[in-house]
C-alpha cells in the first residue's frame, strides 16, 4: 500500500496532546472540568440503570434501549476522559501502541453503537405512535432485548476492521496525538509513507430517524451527535473549509461528550414513571 524508508524509526508508544493553544496554568482547571463531567455522566447514567434494575414497573422495551443507551454512554466515557483528565492533572499523556489501538477501536464502537441504539429507539417511537394498536405484540421485551444485542455485536464490525488495518501499519515520526483521544483522524497522518487507503468510521445514516420520531428532545441529541461530526470528518476533503486544531478537539469533545452527558435528564428525568419513582424514593428516605 506505501514504501517505507529504510530510515524510519517505529513509534512504540503515543502522546496524548489535548489543547494545543492551552497554557499550562489552565491544566488544573480543565482536568477538574473533565473529572466534573466524568463523574456526572457515570453517576447519572447509573442512576437509571439502578432504577430500572430495581423497578419492575419500567421494564418495557422504552426502558430497555434507555438503559442500553446509558451504558453505552458510561461506557464511552471511560474509554475517552480518564486519560484526557490524566494528561492535564498529572501531565500523563502516554499510551502504549496497543492501549491507543484499543482506545481508538472502542472510541469508534461506542460511536457506532449509540447511533444503532438511536435508530432502534426511532423505531420504537415510530411504532408507538403509527400502530399503537399492535405495539404491544410488534414490540415486546424480547424483541427489543435481540434488537439490543443485535446492536452491540455489530457495531464492532466497521471499527474492527480498521483496527485490523491499522494494526498491521507502521508508525513513525512524531507519536503525538492531536486529539483529546485516540481516534482515526488523529492517527491517519501518522502513518509512515503515502497511505493509499483511506480509513473511515462507521456510523449508521441517521437520515430517516427524523422521520420516523416526533419527539423533539431526540431530535435534538441526533442534532448535536452528528452535525458538528459532519463538519469534522468532511473538512479534510473540503480544501476550502479549514479548522484549527484546537477547534476541531472542541467540536469533537462537544458531539461526544455532551449527549452521554444530558441523555439521562433529557430521556429519563424528564419521563413521568422515573419522576415518580425517584420522588417515591425521596419521600421514602425522608
Amino acid at each position: 500500500m506505501f514504501q517505507l524508508d529504510e530510515n524510519y524509526t517505529g513509534v512504540s508508544e503515543f502522546f496524548i496532546v489535548g489543547f494545543p493553544s492551552l497554557q499550562p496554568e489552565y491544566f488544573a482547571v480543565v482536568a477538574w472540568f473533565f473529572f466534573f463531567i466524568y463523574v456526572t455522566t457515570v453517576v447519572g447514567n447509573l442512576l437509571l440503570v439502578v432504577v430500572f434494575a430495581l423497578e419492575q414497573s419500567l421494564q418495557k422495551p422504552m426502558y430497555i434501549i434507555m438503559v442500553s443507551l446509558a451504558l453505552s454512554d458510561v461506557g464511552f466515557a471511560t474509554v475517552a476522559l480518564p486519560k484526557l483528565i490524566a494528561r492535564y492533572w498529572w501531565n500523563d499523556g502516554r499510551l502504549a501502541f496497543h492501549t491507543c489501538l484499543f482506545q481508538r477501536h472502542m472510541i469508534h464502537y461506542f460511536g457506532s453503537l449509540n447511533s444503532l441504539i438511536l435508530w432502534t429507539m426511532a423505531l420504537d417511537r415510530y411504532l408507538a405512535i403509527c400502530f399503537p394498536l399492535r405495539y404491544p405484540t410488534l414490540m415486546t421485551n424480547q424483541t427489543m432485548t435481540g434488537l439490543t444485542l443485535f446492536s452491540w455485536v455489530v457495531a464492532h464490525v466497521f471499527p474492527g476492521i480498521n483496527t485490523v488495518n491499522f494494526s498491521r501499519m507502521m508508525f513513525c515520526g512524531s507519536n503525538q496525538i492531536m486529539s483529546a483521544f485516540c481516534d482515526t483522524m488523529s492517527f491517519t497522518p501518522l502513518v509512515c509513507g503515502e497511505l493509499q487507503v483511506r480509513f473511515c468510521s462507521f456510523y449508521p445514516n441517521a437520515g430517516r430517524m427524523k422521520t420516523f420520531s416526533t419527539c423533539a428532545t431526540q431530535g435534538c441529541i441526533i442534532f448535536i451527535y452528528y452535525i458538528p461530526r459532519f463538519f469534522v470528518y468532511s473538512t479534510p476533503f473540503f480544501p476550502n473549509l479549514t479548522m484549527t486544531p484546537d477547534k476541531r478537539i472542541a467540536t469533537t469533545l462537544f458531539y461526544s461528550i455532551l449527549p452521554p452527558l444530558i441523555n439521562p435528564f433529557i430521556y429519563c428525568l424528564r419521563t413521568k414513571e422515573i419522576k415518580q419513582i425517584l420522588r417515591h424514593w425521596w419521600l421514602k428516605s425522608k
